[in-house]
């Protein structure tokens, strides 16, 4: 066996970022920008209202408070070509550009029209309010967004708003999930005795799916050697990363292994020091990576938190992944040394509590838990208010 240390090492050594491509923009969401993209133009591009209401020339006006005439009209998208001059105003709605020569826009609840002439109210008026200058939001040439951005929607948003209409981006990596063991069952149908629903691939899938991977596929396999090895061969074939559930240890009945080894995938580690979720394989075939992931539920999403979510995170350009903190213990953990445990708990936004039911078949306690709790391996006790890393589950 290994420590989680140096399987997390061999795992970020044997992952790496994909290729850039180009996309529009409406399929950019959720990946992660690979270049760096500057603004082709000012934003706004031309002096704008903010406002309905009138657009007038401020010195002018301040030289003599007088009513102002009345000339024009400008709306949003209009293109129309006229000046302001001594004593004029025009009429203004919220995102038109301002007439040549006005500065300065009133509300149009703080004034009064009296035979088209325009009479201002407001006391507080100051030149340039309630006007977006050319370039308020971001000037041409100017960096918009950096590569390794997460294009969420307010990304998006921006990007479409400066005229972008296709980018590159990472692609996220496809992942297949192969569920094995005869026991299992799909929910909704009736168990008979012996058998159990089958979770994992709808945890996993959850989980694929809040780190940001689009593409996944599930497939069932049953314990026999031929069948696991032909449907692994055709997952490595078709996607980036594989994860199969249960069939990891070394009983009559578990075959990823023998199917790995079957389908040519090297064996970068199998066991870690680890409860749960000791017997962790990580493989590669080219440059496809596989994991075998114990059958227990809470094995399962513990191993994909701290070891699947690193690769993910490495083959996205180093997004998406957990974070870890520090935080103070409020129940006491005792525990043999030579192994590390991940513990199920509760982080409040200050402190951290193990929560109950520890074992990795119970997922109760998991569907309450919002961090997994780090002991480490050499650790056997740790104490109340002891600083504990804890890392936060996406998602919650």
């Amino acid at each position: 066996m290994i420590s989680v240390t140096e399987a997390k090492q061999i795992i970020e050594q044997h992952c790496t970022a994909p290729y850039p491509v180009c996309v529009p923009l409406e399929a950019a969401f959720g990946k992660i920008l690979a270049e760096d993209i500057y603004s082709p133009i000012d934003i706004p591009a031309y002096p704008q209202s903010s406002m309905d209401g009138y657009a007038f020339n401020f010195k002018s006006y301040n030289a003599n408070k007088n009513a102002l005439i009345i000339i024009g009209e400008m709306a949003a998208g209009d293109n129309k070509d006229f000046r302001l001059t001594q004593g004029e105003a025009a009429r203004i709605f919220t995102g038109a550009a301002l007439p040549d020569g006005a500065d300065t826009v009133v509300m149009q609840e703080k004034v009064r029209i009296e035979n088209n002439k325009l009479l201002i109210l407001d006391k507080t008026i100051v030149a340039g309010m309630n006007v977006r200058l050319q370039g308020a939001e971001i000037k041409q040439t100017a960096l918009a967004l950096e590569a390794g951005s997460l294009l969420h929607p307010a990304a998006i948003g921006f990007l479409a708003g400066i005229g972008i209409s296709k980018l590159y981006i990472y692609s996220s990596p496809v992942v297949t999930i192969i569920v094995t063991g005869n026991e299992l069952q799909k929910p909704g149908t009736s168990l008979q005795r012996g058998q159990v629903y089958e979770s994992n691939s709808f945890a996993l899938h959850a989980a694929l799916k809040a780190a940001g991977i689009d593409i996944i596929h599930i497939f069932s396999a049953a314990d026999d050697l031929d069948i696991l090895s032909n449907i692994l061969n055709d997952a490595i074939s078709q996607s980036d990363v594989v994860l199969l559930t249960g069939g990891v240890s070394v009983g009559d009945y578990d075959f990823v292994i023998p199917a790995a080894e079957k389908c040519g995938v090297e064996k970068l580690f199998h066991k870690v020091k680890q409860r749960p979720g000791k017997p962790l394989y990580f493989g590669k075939k080219e440059s496809k990576i596989v994991f075998g992931l114990p059958g227990n539920p809470s094995s399962v999403l513990t191993c994909f938190y701290q070891y699947v979510m690193l690769a993910l995170q490495k083959m996205r350009n180093n997004r998406g992944g957990i974070t870890f903190i520090k935080a103070a213990l409020q129940t006491p953990v005792n525990k043999a040394a030579g192994l590390t445990h991940f513990l199920k708990g509760y982080f409040n936004g200050n402190t951290v509590t193990a929560l109950s039911g520890q074992e990795s078949f119970r997922m109760h306690s998991f569907a309450k838990a919002n961090c997994l709790i780090e002991i480490p391996e050499a650790v056997s006790e740790v104490k109340k208010d002891e600083l504990v890393s804890i890392c936060l589950l996406p998602g919650y």
